[in-house]
């Protein structure tokens, strides 16, 4: 019986990468992605097995990683980020059910709120959470019902997946529910293609976010009520004071 590891990559150069997901991408035969995950890791591990499957194509790409495992060969699924945070960590584990084989091990990574909070300064140091704006997994009015109890509970907030072009209007509408709380001159920022070509980051408002020309590659990050602008980088103090 093989093994599938499920391994964050990071936002996906190689210099975000824990040593666990860099060694067991080495010590794998076969590596399982999203095609876009697998091809920016692929090239530094030659002569692996490739599974990938599309967007949306989650449940058959976990069946054909535990499957492989299943036949004796030791698998590494890669995901974007973190593997449980949002990623394909819970899906493994559902999919084999109280069954104890093949093996799961899950190697942590460097999820968006900390890779772009990174960029943008200092923006997650006291309370915060985290909002998926895509509706293809959960439904908008449960994603509206969180934003709102956020924005009560005075949560900075890293907002993943603002935009998809099938969902062009998700970043206004969630600015929108928030704007319900929050004032509009909220501090909060953009980042975009965190780790790779093009990066780049811009703070902004909460007024400014609702119109920001977002897509599926940017983090959105809105600041709680102590969050500031501090030597041009968003900062939440978390309130500490000298002995």
């Amino acid at each position: 019986m093989g093994k599938v590891t499920v391994a964050g990559i990071g936002p996906g150069n190689y210099d975000n990468m824990t040593i666990r997901a860099d060694e067991a991408l080495k010590a794998c035969e076969v590596i399982a992605g999203y095609t876009v995950y697998v091809d920016l890791v692929k090239d530094r591990y030659p002569g692996k097995e490739i599974i990938t499957t599309p967007m949306t194509g989650e449940v058959r790409r976990c069946r054909m990683a535990l499957e492989a495992a299943k036949s004796g060969k030791h698998v590494t699924m890669v995901c974007s980020g973190d593997s449980g945070v949002y990623g394909m960590a819970g899906l493994l584990y559902e999919l084999r059910g109280e069954d104890r084989e093949p093996e799961i091990e899950v190697i942590p990574g460097l999820t968006a709120a900390c890779s772009g909070g990174a960029l943008l300064g200092a923006p997650l140091t006291h309370d915060f959470c985290a909002v998926s704006l895509s509706n293809r997994l959960t439904e908008w009015e449960l994603i509206v019902r969180r934003l709102r109890c956020a924005a009560e509970g005075d949560f900075a907030i890293a907002i993943y997946n603002p935009v998809s072009r099938m969902r062009p209007e998700t970043l206004k509408q969630a600015c929108d529910v928030l704007l319900e709380t929050l004032p509009p001159d909220r501090p909060c920022g953009v980042t975009r293609n965190i780790g790779r070509e093009g990066e780049r980051w811009e703070l902004l408002t909460l007024a400014q976010l609702r119109d920001y020309p977002a897509d599926m590659f940017c983090t959105a990050f809105v600041g709680n009520s102590d969050t500031r602008i501090i030597g041009g980088k968003l900062v939440t103090p978390r309130g500490y004071r000298d002995a």
